[in-house]
């Protein structure tokens, strides 16, 4: 590649054409709307997909939980402990493996779940997609995420 081809690439990659300024910028837009709803509740972001994870599917590992995530079991511990700290949720070791810990939603973590559930239709309402819009960009970035 010659000096001045080079130098016309490089003036053409601009911050605004770049997919992952878009994704940070438009991850960053998100949690801006997520944070003051969320905390109305108490809950960080992190706090409240433990929360919607367990209530799609309850009674599953940590380690299942933090895949689920994309969080590490690092991240996860004091994460649960908070959670539980509040009566939210209970860790159980499982039957013949101490090392092995299930999470179960207790009552209060399922009525919290219950009541936050209003924050992801304001948080839509205020990105101003169709239906069909974010569904198409929720597909795109799961392709991206299994890529």
């Amino acid at each position: 590649m010659s000096e001045k081809s080079a130098v016309s690439e490089a003036a053409e990659i601009t911050l605004d054409s770049q997919l992952c300024f878009a994704l940070y910028s438009a991850s960053n837009t998100i949690d801006q709307y997520y944070r003051p709803l969320l905390e109305q509740h108490d809950l960080t972001y992190a706090q409240y997909i433990v929360l919607m994870a367990l209530a799609e599917k309850d009674n599953v590992s940590i380690t299942s939980l933090a895949n689920r995530l994309g969080l590490s079991k690092a991240t996860m511990t004091p994460l649960l402990r908070r959670l539980e700290g509040r009566n939210l949720l209970r860790r159980e070791m499982a039957e013949g493996d101490e090392r092995q810990k299930f999470i179960h939603l207790t009552p209060e973590g399922r009525e919290l779940w219950s009541e936050s559930c209003k924050v992801t239709d304001k948080v839509f309402e205020k990105t101003e997609l169709t239906p069909d819009e974010a569904a198409t960009l929720v597909a795109l970035c799961k392709r991206i995420t299994r890529s």
